[in-house]
């Protein structure tokens, strides 16, 4: 291990001498973990070694970030993608019990999660679904499936207010709603390029010129499109370049998704995640839109993976009484 580029990274990224210490600490304890076992540095390791911190209860966000973060520096994609993946949406299971408890009560939650219970921090990503969608069964049919989708459209990830401010000044500075769609999309793509030429990873892949050329061609992707007061936003795929080069649907599909919670459902087959589900990631794309308007906001799943499409499009309905700047 390059103990001293390592700390320097983490200095970057506001780390203290203590976290650097714990953080070191747990990335040794992997890398004597993977030589023990000559296991090869992929996702499937990563999540093997998931599975050691929760069986002996280790499996803090700290030492999570601490996995991520020495194999994006190191540029071990393939790791640093399987950890990325036990910290992006790990709060959704929780944050979901938490949710149908303050809305239904403690005895119903105990009803729709019996025999299920809370998946740990840290789960592997193939054992989500498992976790997920007795719930969500359980969930439309005491609701109904329109009743889940509204309670599961305001996203159960954690999304602070304050983040997406910038959003709103950006959209208040501008001349126009089609004028902050533009920005918003060249932004985008900049991001994209910025990835391109210092070969880092966009989120957990890879970026290509055909990706980027993929992106721009696509008018919702990355922006959105307006027609009236309704912004169609379409998601780029999880792994665009292999979604583009992929013949075999379910595989497309699966690329598609950026969901740790459906994904390999989706690929497997052995569970369905329903498509209700979708609500979750409906609420991620609305939120800046309701920070912008200072109200909650409609979102409608127009296609996703989990229903059988080969994208991820949403309607998210401005207010009744939008008018453009």
């Amino acid at each position: 291990m390059d103990i001293q580029g390592f700390t320097d990274y983490l200095h970057t990224r506001g780390c203290n001498g203590g976290q650097v210490e714990k953080s070191i600490a747990i990335v040794q304890e992997f890398l004597d973990f993977m030589q023990a076992g000559q296991l090869p540095p992929t996702a499937e390791t990563a999540w093997a070694y998931s599975r050691k911190l929760i069986a002996e209860d280790r499996n803090s966000e700290a030492n999570y970030f601490a996995l991520a973060r020495y194999h994006r520096f190191i540029r071990a994609n393939e790791l640093f993608v399987g950890f990325l993946e036990l910290i992006d949406g790990g709060e959704v299971n929780e944050n979901l019990y938490r949710r149908v408890g303050e809305r239904f009560g403690e005895e119903a939650q105990a009803e729709f999660f019996a025999g299920i219970g809370v998946a740990p921090y840290g789960t592997p990503t193939p054992e989500k679904p498992a976790y997920l969608q007795p719930v969500i069964e359980r969930l439309e049919a005491h609701l109904g499936k329109d009743a889940t989708a509204e309670f599961l459209s305001p996203s159960l990830r954690d999304l602070p207010d304050e983040s997406y401010y910038p959003e709103r000044e950006k959209y208040r500075r501008s001349d126009s709603m089609d004028a902050y769609l533009v920005q918003r999309k060249q932004e985008f793509v900049d991001g994209l390029e910025s990835c391109l030429n210092e070969n880092r990873l966009f989120f957990s892949q890879e970026i290509t010129r055909e990706v980027i050329d993929f992106v721009i061609n696509d008018p919702e992707i990355g922006g959105g499109r307006r027609e009236g007061n309704i912004i169609y936003e379409t998601k780029i795929p999880y792994m665009t370049a292999r979604y583009l080069a992929e013949t075999d649907p379910v595989l497309k599909r699966y690329y598609a998704c950026h969901c740790p919670w459906a994904r390999t459902a989706i690929r497997k087959g052995d569970v369905h995640v329903a498509e209700t589900f979708c609500y979750c990631s409906g609420g991620f794309h609305k939120k800046a839109f309701e920070i912008i308007f200072n109200r909650p906001l409609r979102v409608e799943v127009l296609e996703s993976a989990a229903a059988g499409q080969d994208r991820c499009r949403f309607a998210i309905y401005l207010p009744e009484d939008f008018a453009d700047l």
